[in-house]
């Protein structure tokens, strides 16, 4: 995995002391992960560089979204308000957010899939009371997710064409019709946005591809990132979050597939825009896209 390199400069520092009030001069340690974004553990608190290209109002509006499920649910982690209400501040040309620090590490899907099922199921609760309004920037899930109509909205990132299925986005189009609960989500929930301390899940992290959307599609997306690609475990998930008494309806085995499919898709898009950003992935990468790839082929009902 490629992560990004994008250092803590003293600008950022300084930034920091003067927006949020926290001293900036003490030593900084490199958090693990970050393909985006970079997080420095500064003391009690994390420090997290994202890319150029993401606007501050998008960065806000997710943070909105995050601060409200932290309201709710002590797993959730929001970021720090500036002094002037704020919580993000541009520094050389990035968005640059402050944190509470959680101790954890990065959990095994197979070790926490049931716990993460129930926090997901407890996480849309909280959410679905959230009313942020619009999203200012389409969230990269987004794409298709209604139809073909939608995945061709101008200046969307394009599906691989190798992965076109009319049948998919037919599908997709009349889910949606049929499936009209909206709310908030999380839109990257997988164990890498996650943290598990004493063997419980302590933290859920990284808002970025937060969206409003039907809580059904998250839960298809996170039981496969939790499961394994025979689907046992994945329906292991769903049923756990049904009864923890999630906000998405019962999903049969052909909905779970399409779904899964449609994040699929949206994956291998990502990988393919992520290279024309210049971005080199090592094998690991590549071969994680293929098995994806795959998966996507395979699930076809």
């Amino acid at each position: 995995m490629i992560y990004a390199e994008i250092p803590l400069t003293s600008a950022v520092r300084r930034a920091v002391e003067e927006g949020w009030g926290v001293a900036g001069d003490g030593e900084a340690r490199r958090l693990h992960g970050g393909e985006e974004s970079a997080a420095y553990r500064l003391g009690d608190h994390v420090v997290r560089i994202g890319p150029k290209w993401r606007a501050d109002e998008e960065i806000e509006w997710c943070h909105a979204v995050a601060g409200h499920a932290a309201r709710f649910l002590p797993q959730a982690v929001a970021p720090l308000s500036r002094r002037d209400g704020a919580s993000v501040v541009r520094v050389e040309g990035r968005p640059v957010s402050l944190w509470p620090f959680v101790h954890g590490r990065w959990p095994r899907e197979d070790e926490q899939h049931l716990r993460a099922a129930r926090l997901l199921a407890r996480l849309h609760r909280a959410l679905s009371t959230a009313e942020p309004g619009p999203r200012p920037v389409r969230a990269f899930a987004e794409y298709g997710l209604y139809g073909a109509e939608d995945a061709a909205a101008e200046g969307a990132p394009a599906n691989p064409v190798e992965l076109a299925d009319p049948a998919l986005d037919r599908w997709l189009a009349e889910f949606h019709r049929s499936h009209p609960t909206r709310h908030p989500l999380h839109g990257d929930y997988y164990a890498g946005n996650t943290l598990v301390h004493d063997d419980a899940i302590t933290a859920v992290l990284d808002w970025d591809e937060s969206f409003v959307g039907a809580p059904e599609f998250e839960l298809a997306a996170a039981a496969t990132e939790w499961g394994d690609d025979e689907l046992r475990l994945v329906r292991r998930f769903v049923d756990a979050y049904m009864a923890e008494g999630g906000t998405a309806g019962e999903l049969d085995d052909e909905a779970l597939a399409q779904l899964i499919r449609h994040k699929l898709r949206r994956e291998a898009a990502y990988f393919h825009w992520s290279v024309d950003r210049g971005v080199v992935h090592d094998q690991e990468d590549v071969d994680y896209h293929r098995d994806r790839v795959g998966l996507f082929h395979r699930l076809r009902p």
